[in-house]
Order: C-alpha cells, then structure tokens, then sequence
C-alpha cells in the first residue's frame, strides 16, 4: 500500500470543501452549538459504529484478519509510546499549573474518529478501514479509561462501564464476528447500516469546520504553550509512530494507516472531556483549534515523507 500524493491530494480537498462548508454554517449561525453537540452525539453512538461495523469484508480471509490484529497491536503500542512520551514531554516542571494534563491529553488522543475515518477510507479504502479497526479498539479503550484519569486521577467502576458500552468498540467486536463467523445478513440490514454508516465522514467534517468557525485566532496566536502542544503532536507523534513500527516490521499498511492518523490534529473530545472532568474546557478547546489550523501546514510534509 502506497500514498499517492496527487491522488490524495484530490480527495483531502474533496473534505477540505465540505470542511469549509462547515465553517460557513457556523458563520451564517445554521448551526448552533447545540446542534453541532446533537451531531456530535449521533456520529460516536450511531454513524461511526456502523460505518465501523461495516468496515469489514463479506468474505472471511486470513489476509484481512491479519491485518486487523496487526492494527490492534500497533495500536496497543502507539498508545502506551504516546503515553510515555506525553508524560515526559509535558511534565509538572516545564508545564507546572494550567494545561499540563489537558496537554498529555492531546499529544496522545488525535482525531482518529471523526477527521481519522474520513481520510483513511478516502486514502486507503477498505484495505485500510479495516486495520484501522483494529487500531480504534486500543485508541477507544485507552480514550475512555486513561483519557479520564488524566483528568479525574481516580479508577472506578462508571470509567471500566464507559469501556465496555462504548459504542464503538462495541460495533467493531460485532463486525469482527460476523466477519470471523462467515454470517451472512440480509441485504436490507446490510443495505441500511452501510447507508447510515456513510453519513459519518460529511457530518464529522462539518462539525469539523463549525468549530473552527468559532475560534477567536488573534487570541490563540499569543498563546505559545498551545502552539508548542500542537506542533510536538503533529510532527513528533507521526515520527514516533512510524519509527517504531517500522523497527518492529509491521506490515506495510499498517505502518502508513497508523502514521496518517498521528499526523491528525488533536481530538475534539479534549474540550467534551475537561468541561465532563473538571479540565480547563476553555483552552482545551483552543487547543484543539490550533492543532486543527496547524496540521494544515504539517499533515501533508508528514504523507510527503511517508510517501518517500
């Protein structure tokens, strides 16, 4: 599997477009902060998990299950390098009061859900949804559990709840044994959660473009402690991932699914999470604004260099 660089380009402005239809909602007020949070819920509790459960091939093959538990296992490892890393980088000496946890926070979690399957199905296509599969289950579980402590500091029984019922993991599980099992579903259900499923990718990028309708840029450029969060996880996230991979011989497509998504810009559920978990929701979602506006400048030197 390689990155076509003008082909992806094509279909990166392809979102860029509806991106930037997103934002002229926001503007014109067509969308409210309200609504976008309605959307926001529907795609992690209902697009997302059927474009997920769908992701799998209708013919079982070792090649594809291969390549999902090779995508689990990166995931496994990028998350726990990630999380390392973040602890070092972003330690109580240099980032000592604001924005230390919200920081770690956004160095590990990227936009692997609502920008990542976009741009790996429009990328890779099917052959890449499904080690993406296999990633998304670690980046799940490591979201809902070590995402909230970052926050709360405290194990309990509602964070292990927040796993199991997540219901993306969930979809993902379901897709794999229907997969594994040879089940063959009727083509009406199939029908209807493959329609329902390709909703997630125009909808994440308008909410996408609403929020960068709504950030106050003069403000954030002063902010250098956001600039410096953003920059080390766009462009020491993807080489860190692609080093380690690479090292460990994983195979070739898993290798550019994960580093395309550590190229993404930082997960917009950092603001959900500090206004949930008592974080600072304020700079957090600035944060996420500004990794947004810089990845524009770095995700396509990362594909440049992957592609090479």
């Amino acid at each position: 599997m390689q990155i076509e660089l003008g082909d992806f380009y094509i279909r990166l402005g392809s979102l860029a477009l509806i991106m930037v239809l997103g934002f002229f909602l926001g503007k014109k007020k067509l969308i409210t902060s309200g609504t976008n949070k309605e959307i926001t819920n529907l795609l992690l509790t209902i697009f997302m998990p059927a474009s997920l459960f769908m992701a799998f091939p209708a013919e079982y093959s070792e090649e594809s299950l291969s390549l999902f538990s090779s995508g689990l296992l990166a995931g496994v490892l990028v998350m726990l390098m990630l999380i390392l890393v973040s602890r070092i980088l972003f330690n109580k000496i240099w980032f000592k009061g604001g924005l230390r946890y919200e920081s770690q926070f956004a160095f590990i979690f990227n936009n692997a859900t609502f920008l990542g399957y976009p741009v790996v199905a429009n990328t890779f296509g099917p052959t890449g949804i499904i080690a993406y599969c296999g990633f998304i289950i670690a980046f799940n579980i490591a979201l809902f559990s070590y995402g909230i402590w970052l926050f709360e500091h405290k194990v309990s029984l509602k964070l292990f709840k927040s796993i199991a019922t997540n219901p993306n993991i969930i979809a993902v599980l379901l897709g794999m044994i229907v997969f594994l099992l040879g089940i063959k579903l009727p083509e009406f259900i199939t029908g209807s959660v493959g329609f329902v499923g390709n909703a997630t990718t125009p909808l994440s990028i308008i909410c996408i473009g609403f929020m960068l309708s709504h950030a106050d840029y003069k403000h954030l450029v002063k902010k250098w402690k956001l600039i410096v969060t953003a920059a080390s996880q766009l462009i020491l996230g993807p080489l860190i991932t692609f080093g380690a991979l690479k090292a460990l011989n994983f195979p070739a497509e898993v290798i550019n699914v994960c580093t395309l998504i550590q190229a993404l810009p930082t997960a917009t559920s950092l603001g959900l999470f500090a206004t949930k978990y008592g974080g600072n929701n304020v700079e957090a979602s600035e944060l996420v604004t500004v990794s947004t506006i810089l990845s524009v400048v770095t995700m396509p030197v990362m594909i440049l260099l992957l592609s090479i």
